[in-house]
């Protein structure tokens, strides 16, 4: 008798856990969304050009206008993947950095406080480019690349 108990019990305990765990979307896109405002006059961009971008090293697009790379904040999981991802640093490994760059007269990229805040900041501002959860894009701002696949929604 007791072992009929048992394996019903178990059964009944991951159906809670299943029906706890938060749904996903399977068609909801994930990852890190490099995103520019619409009508840039940029078709596509590759890893190596974006590091260049937010390492201050490429400074204007083609048709002359310069470049406003924009950052979340360094404790944000978006800002992580995206610096392992295109720069090959964490944000703190990457002080160092900025802190020889500060002495040549270079400042890092302006941070904004949130996703939304990039995505308004890049909408209007031209030259901008910045990244997000891919989830968040919208028709504000268009969508170059999209980096780190597994990076879930951050919404």
């Amino acid at each position: 008798m007791r072992r009929s108990i048992l394996p019903r019990l178990l059964v009944s305990a991951l159906a809670g856990l299943q029906l706890a765990a938060p749904a996903v979307d399977a068609a909801e896109p994930s990852g890190v969304a490099i995103i520019v405002a619409r009508g840039t006059p940029v078709a596509d961009m590759d890893r190596h050009e974006l590091a260049l971008i937010y390492k201050r090293k490429k400074r204007f697009w083609p048709d002359g206008r310069r470049i406003a790379p924009v950052n979340l904040p360094a404790s944000q999981t978006v800002r992580r993947a995206f610096s392992v991802a295109i720069l090959g640093h964490t944000p703190e490994e990457l002080d160092e950095y900025w802190r020889d760059q500060y002495f040549h007269g270079e400042l890092p990229p302006f941070v904004a406080s949130s996703e939304e805040a990039v995505i308004r900041f890049v909408a209007s501002t031209p030259g901008a480019v910045g990244y997000i959860s891919a989830c968040l894009a919208d028709k504000r701002i268009a969508v170059l690349m999209v980096i780190d696949e597994g990076l879930p929604c951050s919404r």
